[in-house]
Order: C-alpha cells, then sequence, then structure tokens
C-alpha cells in the first residue's frame, strides 16, 4: 500500500515562507488527483489546494495567490509552496492520494 509522507512545516514568522513536501513510498495513484488539507486547532480538516492529470491546479479560493502546489513525477513528490503566511495558516498539513491512508501531517505554526 502507498505511503504518503509529509515533511517541511516548522515556526515562521508572519509574512515568512515554508515549503511542505509530501513524498509517496511508490508512485501516486495516478487515477487521483494529489490534495494537501489542513486542520488547524479546534477545526475541522479543510481543503488546501490539489494537482490532478494534467497538471491541473485548484486552491481553496482564501489562499489562492499565496500557496502553490507542484509536483515531481520523478521523485513521487508533491509540494506546497507557501508565501506570506499569517497565524491563521497555523494547522497541521496533510497530503492525501485517493485511497491512501492520512500520514501524521507536518505542524506548521505562524506566529512572531
Amino acid at each position: 500500500q502507498v505511503q504518503l509522507v509529509e515533511s517541511g512545516g516548522g515556526l515562521v514568522q508572519p509574512g515568512g515562507s515554508l515549503r511542505l513536501s509530501c513524498a509517496a513510498s511508490g508512485s501516486f495513484f495516478s487515477t487521483y488527483g494529489v490534495a494537501w488539507y489542513r486542520q488547524g486547532p479546534g477545526n475541522q480538516r479543510d481543503f488546501v489546494a490539489g494537482i490532478y492529470s494534467g497538471g491541473v491546479t485548484r486552491y481553496a479560493d482564501s489562499l489562492k495567490g499565496r500557496f502553490t502546489i507542484s509536483r515531481d513525477n520523478a521523485k513521487n513528490t508533491v509540494y506546497l509552496q507557501m508565501n506570506s503566511l499569517k497565524p491563521e495558516d497555523t494547522a497541521v498539513y496533510y497530503c492525501k492520494n485517493g485511497p491512501t491512508p492520512w500520514g501524521q501531517g507536518t505542524q506548521v505554526t505562524v506566529s512572531s
């Protein structure tokens, strides 16, 4: 079974940037896109961004312009570049690809 491992989180000041990585233990399921979700304290898990067949991307409306999703097929890795980070971006970030189980996620904390 394909496992996904998220990494790249950390503590960053408001206005800073981070790049998250989602690495697959094998090949991603090509039928499904790869999507990032996040779950802040006391909140539900929300869609952040997804990348689909043909490189089509989708973003949560509130994050357009600040976050960019991309993929490196040779490395079986999907990235989430996050710029102009705000305290409300603080959350655990997860990636998902079809039937893959949820991973541990990576914590992003935006604070001065």
